[in-house]
Parts: structure tokens; C-alpha cells; sequence
């Protein structure tokens, strides 16, 4: 018996891999290079040896350089940053060309605005101490609609008789017709570009 197991012990390839010219590694690759010519006489074995090895010597340079911890996961490697470069898989995506509200905002150097700056979908009311919406329901831009007095510029509007209701109604007319307009001019911006596009 210790004949047998003594002779299954000394039939295994060593552990440690010598070769003329030393391999190279890229550890965060888990690469192994190996400089080395490949024999003339390639046969299956030849093949799986030579894997072996590499993988054997790659397993020997993680062991003895990479830091090891244990954790609940198991034992854990870390890895250095990969050094080699690869290829990239598919490639590079093509350049969107830039829509007419890009083109347009680059020759006149209008920037997006930040949140912070006002950008946003909401705007900070000093009164009610809160962060209100800007348009749409409760509005920033609907103040003094609902205001039992309401004051008139006397320069901007000018009141016949029996149109007093229009007075308090101003501003949502306004508003209105602000709406109307640019309902009008997307419309016909939609024309525009379906005729450029034919």
C-alpha cells in the first residue's frame, strides 16, 4: 500500500514551474504570457502540459503576490489593476448629430440651466415657507389669479364700461393666450420639419 502511494505522489508534475525565459503576468487580467517557443511535435499531451504549466505558474504568482482575506464569502484575492489592454467587444457607437434645439442653443451659447439656478420643476415660496410647483396645478405662475382685490396698471389696461370682470381675469387671459401661441408655433414647427424630413 505505502509502495502505491508513494509512486502516485512522485507521478505528479511539480508545483513549481521553471522555463527559459520566465513568463510574464497581468494579474488583474488573470493572464499569463509565456514567452516561450512552442515545441515542433505538437501532440494532445504536449498541449495540456504546457496549459497546466501556465495555469500552474499563474496560480503560484496570485498565492505569493496578491493579498488574501477571508471573509463569510470564503477566502478572498484581491486582484491589482488590469495593465494590459484589451479589445473592445463591438465598436464604438456612432455620434448622434446633434438635434435643431442643440445647433440652435450652440450659436447663441444657451447653456442647460442647473437645478440650483432655477432649472428645476419647482421653486421655493417665501410665504408659505415651501417648495412649489413653477407651472400646472397650484402653479407659481397662477399668484393672483384667485386674490379677492386686484390691482390695475393703469398704463396697461384701460376698462370700458361693464368689463370690470376682465380686470380680475387678466392675468389668466394672458396666460391663456401665452399657451394658444405656442401651441400655434409648435404646430407649425411640427410642418416645417414633417416637410424637411419628405
Amino acid at each position: 500500500m505505502e509502495d502505491a502511494d508513494s509512486t502516485e505522489t512522485t507521478s505528479r508534475p511539480s508545483i513549481h514551474v521553471t522555463k527559459p525565459t520566465p513568463y510574464t503576468f497581468d494579474l488583474g487580467n488573470l493572464l499569463a504570457n509565456d514567452p516561450n517557443p512552442i515545441p515542433s511535435s505538437l501532440t494532445e499531451a504536449t498541449l495540456t502540459a504546457l496549459a497546466r504549466d501556465s495555469a500552474q505558474a499563474l496560480l503560484n504568482q496570485l498565492l505569493t503576490t496578491c493579498p488574501i482575506r477571508t471573509s463569510d464569502d470564503g477566502t478572498l484575492l484581491t486582484l491589482p489593476a488590469p495593465s494590459t489592454p484589451l479589445p473592445r467587444e463591438k465598436p464604438l457607437p456612432a455620434a448622434k448629430e446633434p438635434t435643431k434645439w442643440e445647433l440652435f442653443a450652440a450659436k447663441k451659447g444657451i447653456k442647460a440651466k442647473r437645478r440650483d439656478e432655477g432649472g428645476g420643476k419647482k421653486v421655493y415660496d417665501e410665504e408659505s415657507g415651501e417648495w412649489v410647483r413653477k407651472w400646472g396645478y397650484k402653479g407659481k405662475n397662477k399668484d393672483g389669479e384667485g386674490d379677492w382685490l386686484v390691482e390695475v396698471d393703469a398704463k396697461k389696461h384701460t376698462t370700458k364700461e361693464g368689463e370690470e370682470g376682465n380686470v380680475r381675469a387678466m392675468g389668466r387671459t394672458e396666460r391663456m393666450e401665452r399657451i394658444k401661441r405656442n401651441e400655434r408655433k409648435m404646430r407649425k414647427n411640427e410642418l416645417r420639419a414633417s416637410k424637411m424630413g419628405a
